[in-house]
Parts: structure tokens; C-alpha cells; sequence
């Protein structure tokens, strides 16, 4: 390739890296219209202009899991004009993750709302710490520690079932028994879906429930959360214990452990809730 042909290239690629969005609309609870559909973005020069002003939103998966599995949620917030990035996480420690993570949102030129599902949870409460552009955390039945706390800190206080469904391999990395991960997992989710997540499921270092963070950014940044009542992965009631601690606008729901993947639009709505709340 020639050097005028890269150069075009390079132009070409800048062009096109920024992207755009609008105003979020008012929506009603699920409660009320469980299909509402979200508002379609305006189009041309308004749209642009409407979207420079959103936050990005940075989802954060959690532990068996990459950032596909959020392809529910993504075109629902992308539909309503949000610019969306699903972090990829290796799982091989709590501070590789916190790292990668933190690269992500500290490349954002904007407001950014961090959200995390389960030791996704952990992972934001250090990866957004300390970073005056994240103006919302939104936790999704996650893990929300305080400063030097162990992940797992309260697993015997609050137990649930998946302590019996993780098989280690050789190098100590953690999966859930394909067996049980319907039941344990997705429960409200399809047997063909849930069969898939579980084929595909990511393995954890099971260091990452001895680890901690030193600065936890819920501290300082206001929060969203969401329990989901039927979870047996993590016990509800440490949900709520979480939710209650950091002082979270907290919404109950009734799933299993993901409800990005059976409730998606209740969980975009509560993101979009945080995305669009006035500065604390």
C-alpha cells in the first residue's frame, strides 16, 4: 500500500471514530408496558448533535461470561442514541481486569456511565475510581465491595448455589458445571439459549474472590442497582446488603442471575435512569 493510499486510510478511519446519539426520552416502568418499545433516535444534523451530548456507556460483564453477553441490552441502548462498548475482560486476575477496564474508560472524551454485572460489579468499583468523567455506576446483581474487602467476604453469610456448581480445571481457573448452569445461572432464560452460554461460558481465576480493591468508586460516584430476586448465583439478600451499604437507587426485579439477557429492557431503562440523572 502506498503512503498517499495510507493516508487516505488514516483520514478515513478519523472521519468516521466519533460517534453520535440524543436526548434520553421518558420512558415508563416495565410494570406498566413490558414491550415499550425505545424511542427511535432523530435522524441528520439534530441526531449528531443530540448525541455528542450523552454519555458512553461502558458494560463491564462478570465472571463466565465476555462482553457478547450483553448483545440484548447493546441495540436497545444504541437505538436511543447511546454510543456502547463492551469491555473484554481476560478473568485471569481482579487487577487485570481493573486494568483493562480502566483503559477503556479513561480513553473516553465525555461523561461515561460504568456498568457492571456480577464481579463485573467488583471490577467498575475499581476501574472507575478516581475518574471525574464517570457520572454514573450502575451495578446489574453484582458485587460492590468496600476498600480492601474480599470479593467473597460474605459468601458463607450469604450462600447460594453456585459454591457447589464450579468445577476447577488444572490451573485453577473456575467453571459452572454445564449440568447445573441452567438451573444455577439463566433459570428464566431458554434451554437453548442457556445451553449456549454455558458451551461458551469464560473461566475465572478463582484468585479473584480473595482479591480487593484500595479506592471503591461508589464512594464518590453516584449508583443504580439491581436485584434480581431469583438469583442463585449470588444470594438476593447480598444484593440488597450492597445496594443498601453504598447508598444505590435500587430497583428489584424478578430474575434469575442475568437479567440483561431475560429482562434487557428493564436493565437498558435503569442504565438509561443513571445516563440521564443531573449531576449529584
Amino acid at each position: 500500500m502506498t503512503t498517499t493510499h495510507l493516508a487516505r486510510l488514516a483520514g478515513l478511519i478519523a472521519a468516521t471514530s466519533f460517534a453520535s446519539g440524543g436526548p434520553l426520552h421518558a420512558q415508563s416502568s416495565s410494570a406498566s408496558k413490558p414491550n415499550a418499545q425505545p424511542s427511535a433516535p432523530a435522524e441528520g444534523g439534530s441526531r449528531a448533535a443530540r448525541n455528542a451530548a450523552k454519555p458512553t456507556i461502558v458494560l463491564v460483564h462478570g465472571a463466565f461470561a465476555d462482553g457478547t453477553g450483553w448483545q440484548h441490552v447493546i441495540p436497545l441502548l444504541e437505538h436511543d442514541g447511546y454510543t456502547v462498548i463492551a469491555v473484554q475482560n481476560p478473568l485471569a486476575s481482579l487487577a487485570s481486569d481493573v486494568e483493562t477496564t480502566k483503559r477503556v474508560i479513561d480513553a473516553q472524551t465525555g461523561p461515561v456511565v460504568a456498568v457492571g454485572h456480577s464481579y463485573g460489579g467488583a471490577v467498575i468499583t475499581g476501574a472507575a475510581a478516581g475518574n471525574a468523567n464517570v457520572k454514573a455506576l450502575v451495578y446489574i446483581a453484582a458485587f460492590a465491595p468496600e476498600a480492601g474487602e474480599p470479593i467473597g467476604a460474605f459468601n458463607e453469610k450469604y450462600p447460594s448455589a453456585l459454591g457447589s456448581a464450579l468445577r476447577p480445571d488444572a490451573a485453577g481457573f473456575l467453571y459452572v458445571d454445564r449440568a447445573q448452569f441452567h438451573d444455577v445461572f439463566a433459570k428464566d432464560v431458554s434451554a437453548t439459549e442457556a445451553s449456549v452460554m454455558a458451551a461458551a461460558q469464560k473461566p475465572v481465576s478463582g484468585t479473584v474472590f480473595g482479591a480487593s480493591v484500595e479506592q471503591p468508586a461508589w464512594k464518590t460516584i453516584p449508583s443504580w442497582y439491581l436485584v434480581a430476586q431469583e438469583d442463585r448465583a449470588i444470594n438476593p439478600d447480598l444484593e440488597r446488603f450492597y445496594a443498601k451499604r453504598m447508598g444505590a437507587k435500587t430497583t428489584e426485579i424478578k430474575s434469575s442471575h442475568v437479567p440483561f439477557v431475560s429482562h434487557p429492557r428493564e436493565v437498558a431503562r435503569l442504565i438509561e435512569q443513571a445516563a440521564s440523572a443531573p449531576p449529584k
